[in-house]
């Protein structure tokens, strides 16, 4: 009972005070000094916003094909080739850029992706429909790093160099960003690298055209990085191949442990029929405008 009647005593008091206020201040004081208050609240809340969404994007890893023959989003063009971004936490790659700067750069800005934000640049191979948007991609991003595999010709150093980019030849195995790595040149013919993309709790293999076997650059991942394979996707270079053969790649997929699959580009229609009916509700549709999201542990 006392607790209450201190607690009313307090109330009138309090009630009191506010009246004196009310009559020793003008009106229009009190009006603009709450109109002054509610615009700080309302930034302060939107900072909060960006500063969570923020947080939470260091804490995913995500792909967005940027480049594709095959279409995902209908507001994006499409043209032979392959380019994706890969954010993993604060390490941004462009993994190839098309065959064309004008389709990759209109498809970059309908995306609203700065690509100033890019760190590093990494060429799959030495093909035009890969390369062909490394130009326009340069001279938006000066002096960014371009990890090429050392068989490229003298002629698409130049276009790297040329353009302000900063070349770096691959060969062997290297990280490129932490969490992201190269598999180094592989193949007999053409000579072609992967990404590696660790997660934390699993890889993710990205290949441009996979000449070296899809198969094989898989394997050649999880030596270099243990764990579950949670994606493959890109151009699987299937195209035309016979349904046995296909067939059989995806049987050693599976036996790889490969959990989903993305195929695009130069994987084929038939082949990529294959891999869908396979793997089911882990295949994943590719083509230009496809977002994959994986958390990072």
């Amino acid at each position: 009972m006392a607790i209450r009647q201190h607690t009313a005593w307090v109330s009138a008091l309090g009630l009191a005070l506010a009246l004196v206020a009310l009559t020793s201040c003008p009106c229009e004081a009190e009006v603009a000094g709450a109109g002054e208050e509610q615009p700080v609240e309302a930034d302060d809340a939107a900072a909060t916003i960006e500063e969570v969404a923020a947080m939470e994007a260091t804490d995913m890893l995500r792909i967005t094909t940027l480049y594709d023959n095959y279409q995902h989003d209908e507001k994006l063009r499409t043209n032979w080739g392959f380019s994706c971004l890969v954010e993993l936490g604060d390490s941004v790659v462009l993994f190839d850029t098309g065959g064309d700067s004008p389709t990759l750069l209109y498809n970059v800005d309908e995306l609203g992706i700065d690509l100033k934000r890019v760190q590093a640049l990494v060429l799959s191979h030495d093909h035009g429909d890969h390369t062909g948007g490394a130009g326009g991609v340069l001279k938006r991003c000066p002096g960014l790093k371009v990890y090429a595999c050392g068989s490229f010709s003298p002629r698409t150093k130049r276009v790297i160099t040329g353009n302000g980019g900063k070349l770096v030849e691959v060969t062997s195995p290297i990280e490129i960003l932490p969490g992201i790595q190269s598999t180094g040149e592989m193949g007999a013919g053409i000579h072609e690298q992967s990404l590696v993309v660790d997660t934390g709790s699993g890889i993710v293999v990205i290949t441009g055209c996979a000449h070296p076997g899809i198969v094989g650059i898989v394997r050649k991942a999880k030596q270099l990085v243990k764990g579950d394979v949670l994606l493959v996707m890109g151009g699987f270079h299937l195209m035309g191949t016979p349904g046995p053969v296909v067939e059989r790649a995806v049987a050693d997929l599976k036996d790889l442990g490969v959990r989903k699959v993305s195929p695009s580009h130069c994987t084929g229609d038939a082949a990529i029929a294959l891999f869908s009916e396979a793997f089911g509700e882990n295949f994943m549709p590719g083509g230009v405008g496809l977002v994959v999201e994986f958390p990072m542990k």
